[in-house]
């Protein structure tokens, strides 16, 4: 028998919903027969899976472990080798999370990158804001793949902050994307209440995002540009309308103004009023200003001109700002607070070089 105490993270939910979380890999029609037999009950009592579950309620479950451990799905970090969080040091859970997975190869071809992965901006109860480094995802693309999410998770577990059996049916998770090379801020919900915060201020764009570039030629004003952006997925690519030919094109709104600006460089301040897949890289270049170092959507001889300089072989794009909204009702502590990431070396070394510092 395996009883469950239902975490804070975990209540509001339906039963259903919960065990479907927990026993992952378990059909629904498995779950809902357990319910019938009382082999999975709520609180002492049968359950038919409708109830909403509250903190503190028992959910028990009347199953061999072998049977638990069947429908489980099998997390990397959680296959017990010996004593799993003791592998996840908290100076650097997420190289040590890569190490354990078994991609010590990769890992040390990205040391340093996940060395700096730890840089943490802010923590509270319900967020945590982290610095990503170029060349980190936000989340896997692949499922080899290394990413914020798992940093993250691993953060979690070896500060205590998250349980093994907590993690089961409650996945913190990053809430923002940034592309592998952008660098800056990214967004973290440690709670359900973070989570759900975090979502609805993203949805409703009441979250400023700022970013930092350095694009080819002289911008000397202030504007706010619109467009349409059609997506190409199996190319990974954009492009940019002025107006719309199909029912897919989306609407997309930018604002940039100009930090300072040489004859044939500008470092460029970015908000994004609307926030869609390459889109100040796709649009700026579409206005005649791609993003230095864009492979995608930039000048191939000056990057290559920046990559013998530089050694540069990414975008120079930074989200270096996030504000909150004056009022922020379910976490009273973010209202009206703003936060900011310096770019990285590289970056304000090629600003220095080009005199726009």
């Amino acid at each position: 028998m395996k009883k469950i105490v239902v975490a804070k993270n975990e209540e509001g939910q339906r039963l259903s919903k919960f065990l479907s979380k927990y026993l992952s890999q378990a059909p629904q029609s498995f779950i809902y027969k357990m319910l019938r037999k009382k082999n999975i009950t709520l609180n002492g009592k049968k359950a038919d899976g409708t109830e909403q579950i509250k903190s503190r309620d028992e959910i028990c479950l009347f199953l061999s472990d072998e049977t638990i451990a069947k429908f489980q799905k099998k997390e990397p970090f959680l296959e017990s080798k010996g004593a799993p969080l003791d592998m996840l040091p908290k100076r650097n859970p997420f190289a040590a999370l890569a190490e354990k997975e078994g991609r010590v190869s990769k890992m040390e071809r990205n040391k340093e990158l996940l060395l700096s992965a730890s840089s943490i901006l802010y923590e509270d109860a319900d967020i945590l804001l982290l610095q990503k480094p170029v060349g980190l995802l936000s989340q896997k693309a692949e499922e080899t793949d290394v990413s914020a999410n798992e940093w993250v998770i691993s953060y979690l577990l070896s500060t205590g902050q998250l349980s093994e059996e907590e993690l089961r049916a409650f996945r913190p998770s990053i809430c923002n994307r940034l592309d592998r090379n952008t660098s800056g801020i990214l967004i973290a919900g440690k709670s359900l209440l973070g989570l759900q915060t975090m979502a609805e201020l993203l949805k409703n764009r009441t979250l400023y995002k700022e970013y930092e570039t350095i694009v080819l030629g002289r911008v000397t004003e202030k504007k706010r540009v619109c467009g349409y952006l059609r997506k190409d997925e199996k190319k990974n690519l954009v492009q940019i309308l002025k107006e719309p030919k199909d029912k897919a094109d989306v609407r997309i709104e930018t604002e940039y103004e100009p930090i300072a600006s040489s004859e044939d460089f500008t470092h460029l301040r970015v908000h994004l009023i609307t926030g869609k897949t390459h889109q100040i890289r796709a649009h700026l270049a579409f206005l005649g200003h791609p993003v230095l170092g864009d492979t995608k959507y930039g000048k191939k001889a000056v990057n290559e001109e920046f990559s013998r300089r530089f050694s540069l072989n990414h975008q120079l794009l930074h989200a270096g700002r996030l504000s909150f909204p004056d009022t922020v009702e379910a976490i009273p502590r973010l209202s009206g607070k703003t936060f900011r990431a310096e770019p990285p070396a590289q970056f304000q070394e090629i600003l220095k070089a080009l005199s726009l510092a």
